[in-house]
């Protein structure tokens, strides 16, 4: 039975909206003790000046250093504008719209001092989607970088919930609303008391269709995530700088550009722009260690490494959220001697949960459970598959899914395990490989046909730059297998060169799974993040 610790909340909003006990995943704590009153706010500053940290730099941009002990003063300026001002109360849901900036970090560390619930949000949501997430979490305040005030000024105009917009300047020159009721506060504040099992932030899931779902993490969560995953595969230290291309508000970038360096006194570099070439300069401008991306970023950086770039500074280079191709791992690994670190997370588990390691790693393998999770592959019935059989990863940990008032939680949790909607196998040394997500293996004439195999041959063509491998419907096989494919400059897209493509794709993996209708084009459908857009393609 499932026993929550005290709540400091005095809005109870979200421990009322948990789901039901009977559809929790398993949660395995084992290792990770946490005090039963706990603020992470206040363990990623203030926590850090205490032990001595003050001096060293927190976070970069916008042209800005801070220190750790400049970040604890300025966050808690802003916790005390959000109560004395605003009227911020302990379980309040607070929304943040921001590009990723140190002032967006900061607003989230000072609304989570304050005790309250943060949803980031990214700024490329229009008014029906932020009045989806407003309407779902209740939400009563908003923090807004005064560049992307429009569509929220009109949700809120429109909004039964939201009745408090203020904005915060993102360009570092502290020259707007919240940070001009700040200016005057002191620089200590007393955080919210809030409990270990308090929800200290809402993930909203990105690329689900419908009524998006919110992912409930409790404030110990931000904290197993580093404990675990960061420690232990990055081996984060004080000297680790961080630069990354996901968005804050998904919690695969607050954790990687946020709650991994702070909690070990490391910096990051926020970039608003996180193109390829932005990265690639800031790489070699701030001699960033760990880098977080996807594999296409990847790709940008192995070309400029041929033209003279220098990013042997990067000790770790973490890919994720789209499947990496063994060619990728294989060129990265022979020009920088590193492996690329793969690893798979989920919004509902917060963080990567299976992921290679520095001194164990091999191309087109997701690795092993990170320490405190255990995974599985099976059937439909949720019973565990042999070794090398195709099934759906089942996951047990400190973390695990937690929807708000979502009747999909009992699609995701099924017998205490989180199913991820992941198509995996497992092989004889217990790594695990990606398959595919569950709906994108391609069934043709009997076959199950994994598209990442298909693109991983097609990318190892020198004349290939991107590609993405889709099922389309067939009358006679039920479904082929179709890849749209970005060529290199001055390469032309005729039928030589499909013919050329099958038969390099047939000499590298099972002839069946060739690709009988190549589209070429000038480039593939993406998100915000990097991920290729399949479900797009399709249409």
């Amino acid at each position: 039975m499932i026993q929550l610790g005290p709540s400091g909340h005095i809005d109870s909003f979200t421990r009322d909206h948990l789901p039901p006990v009977q559809e929790w995943p398993e949660i395995d704590l084992a290792g990770f003790d946490y005090p039963e009153w706990l603020n992470v706010g206040v363990e990623l500053t203030d926590r850090m000046v205490e032990r001595g940290l003050g001096d060293r730099i927190a976070l970069v941009g916008n042209g800005r250093a801070r220190t750790y002990k400049e970040l604890s003063d300025w966050t808690n300026r802003l916790a005390h504008a959000l109560v004395e001002d605003y009227g911020i109360k302990p379980g309040n849901r607070v929304l943040i719209r921001s590009a990723n900036n140190p002032a967006m970090v900061a607003c989230w560390l000072a609304a989570t001092k304050a005790g309250a619930v943060v949803v980031n949000s990214m700024p490329m949501l229009r008014v029906k989607e932020l009045a989806q997430i407003v309407d779902k979490a209740e939400i009563t305040h908003a923090l807004c970088d005064s560049r992307l005030m429009d569509e929220l000024v009109t949700t809120a105009k429109e909004s039964a919930h939201l009745k408090t917009v203020v904005s915060f300047d993102g360009t570092a020159n502290h020259d707007a609303e919240l940070d001009r009721a700040a200016l005057t506060k002191s620089v200590t504040f007393q955080a919210a008391r809030t409990g270990r099992d308090d929800v200290a932030l809402l993930g909203f899931t990105s690329g689900s269709t419908g009524m998006p779902k919110a992912t409930m993490h409790f404030h110990r969560d931000l904290l197993i995530i580093a404990d675990g995953y960061a420690k232990e595969v990055l081996g984060v230290t004080p000297d680790d700088i961080f630069v990354g291309s996901p968005p804050l508000a998904f919690t695969f970038g607050l954790g990687g550009l946020a709650v991994f360096p702070l909690r070990f006194g490391a910096s990051a570099v926020l970039l608003e722009n996180a193109s390829p070439p932005n990265m690639i300069e800031i790489i070699q401008r701030h001699r960033a260690t760990i880098c977080f991306t996807a594999p296409t970023a990847y790709r940008v950086m192995l070309r400029a490494m041929d033209e003279g770039a220098d990013l042997s500074s990067l000790r770790a280079a973490v890919s994720a959220g789209e499947t990496l191709p063994g060619p990728v791992w294989e060129e990265w690994r022979d020009k920088t001697g590193k492996p690329l670190l793969d690893g798979i997370g989920a919004t509902e588990m917060l963080h990567i949960f299976i992921s290679n390691r520095l001194n164990d790693s091999l191309p087109a393998c997701t690795g092993r459970p990170v320490s405190g999770y255990r995974a599985r592959i099976v059937d439909e019935n949720g019973d565990e598959l042999p070794r090398g059989e195709l099934g759906h990863l089942a996951v047990i940990g400190p973390t695990g899914c937690r929807y708000l008032s979502d009747p999909r939680q009992a699609e995701y949790v099924r017998d205490g395990w989180n199913l991820t909607g992941d198509t995996f196998w497992q092989d004889e040394d217990d790594r695990f490989h990606f398959a595919a997500r569950s709906d994108d293996i391609i069934l043709s004439a009997g076959y199950n046909i994994a598209g990442p195999d298909v693109e991983a041959a097609l990318l190892a063509h020198p004349d290939v730059i991107e590609c993405a491998v889709i099922g389309a419907p067939d009358e006679a096989r039920g479904q082929i297998v179709q890849a749209h494919v970005v060529l290199a400059a001055g390469v032309e897209g005729d039928l030589v060169m499909v013919e050329r493509l099958q038969s390099h794709v047939k000499s590298l993996i099972a002839p069946y799974k060739y690709p009988r209708r190549v589209i070429f084009c000038t480039e593939l459908p993406k998100t915000q993040t990097g991920k290729i857009q399949r479900f797009r393609l399709k249409e």
